[in-house]
């Protein structure tokens, strides 16, 4: 007889998830670049976005875990210490703004795995990379040749343009060196503002043995899981224990170390592509948080702004910041604070806990803080 399905609670839930992504105050003692690659490790990727509306979503994801990194420290672990490296895939990947990012080289032997499986990319975009195998070559040796090159140098000699019904049609140099990246043929060796730096993968990634795809998969779905917590069992199979959520349908898999005991939260400011948050399905099971990214929204439709950043307290989301940073004027401007939850007797402590944070994240980037409007917690 099958073991009945235990029940957590959704409040254990919620802490569980933060616990999982190094949010709630016990985090691990982290102290500086030297821990960046375990943080990453923990988290399976930083998101990478480098969008400078506060700052790039990698570095603010790094810094609401490490709090007295450095900016520059993501970037000379990339591409200095070479702990990190850039990584895009695979193509099943459960939240498609997470399919590119930075990750811990030690993780390189089962990614590469899973890169290289034909399935790794479309069937569409095998379809197209087949039919441009002389393009392909001509761009490799190219690389090879004269490598390190900005993407803008690369020639298009493409066979058979790149076509799609989005705006990715015409891109075909960038669409055949993300493909080969996913593949693990060529690298993104640095960033140059918003420039891409391509190189041949042999020539800055260490040489490794990929493991056997089955075991690599394993390894991906444990690690998923670990960075959440517990997830919907959609993309992990059976790995972890079956759980239910009180007063939600359906099973979800439970991370077989993760506990809500002893939990003790904090208040951080998440970026719009926090790991946390990423997947707006699962934050509206739950957190029940009403939020969407408005970079891409016309100004007029916007309710939060253009990149405001989610208020984490403890295990609940309870607003939003609507920030951006002026670097002309050399300041981190809030435009407007905007509460979801009534703190009641803690908002006094609420209050001071952002402006705290607010204080921190503009001395991190270097800038001073402008309140232009503030909002106090509804009553």
């Amino acid at each position: 007889m099958p073991a009945a399905v235990r029940t957590v609670s959704r409040e254990d839930a919620r802490r569980i998830a933060v616990r999982a992504q190094l949010l709630d105050a016990d985090r691990a003692a982290v102290a500086g670049s030297d821990d960046l690659a375990d943080v990453v490790a923990q988290l399976t990727v930083l998101p990478l976005n480098p969008t400078d509306i506060v700052c790039p979503s990698a570095e603010h994801v790094a810094w609401t875990r490490i709090p007295d990194i450095a900016f520059d420290d993501v970037r000379r672990a990339v591409e200095v210490e070479q702990t990190l490296f850039e990584h895009l895939g695979p193509h099943r990947h459960p939240m498609p703004a997470w399919a590119i990012g930075l990750r811990a080289m030690r993780d390189l032997p089962w990614l590469l795995a899973i890169g290289r499986e034909p399935t790794a990319i479309g069937e569409g975009s095998r379809a197209w990379l087949e039919a441009n195998a002389g393009f392909r070559e001509r761009v490799l040796e190219q690389l090879r040749l004269d490598g390190p090159l900005p993407q803008a140098d690369i020639a298009d000699t493409v066979d058979a343009p790149f076509r799609s019904s989005g705006w990715n049609t015409g891109r075909d140099v960038a669409m055949l060196l993300e493909l080969l990246q996913v593949r693990g043929e060529v690298v993104v060796a640095e960033r140059v503002g918003q420039s891409r730096i391509w190189d041949l993968a042999e020539r800055v990634l260490p040489t490794v043995d990929a493991p056997a795809l089955d075991a690599a998969w394993t390894t991906w779905r444990e690690r998923w899981l670990r960075a959440s917590g517990l997830e919907r069992r959609t993309h992990l199979g059976e790995v972890g224990e079956p759980v239910r959520i009180d007063g939600m349908r359906g099973t979800w898999r439970l991370d077989p170390h993760a506990s809500a005991a002893d939990f003790s939260g904090r208040v951080a400011l998440l970026s719009p592509l926090d790991r946390l948050i990423a997947d707006r399905r699962r934050m509206v099971d739950l957190w029940g948080f009403e939020y969407a990214l408005e970079q891409y929204t016309p100004p007029a439709k916007r309710r939060w702004g253009v990149h405001a950043l989610p208020i984490l307290d403890g295990d609940r989301l309870v607003g939003k910041v609507d920030a951006r940073t002026d670097r002309d004027l050399g300041a981190l401007r809030v435009a407007r604070i905007h509460w979801d939850a009534d703190p009641d007797a803690d908002a006094a402590r609420l209050r001071r806990a952002v402006d705290d944070e607010l204080e921190s994240m503009a001395a991190w980037l270097g800038v001073r803080l402008v309140l232009d409007e503030r909002r106090s917690p509804a009553r």
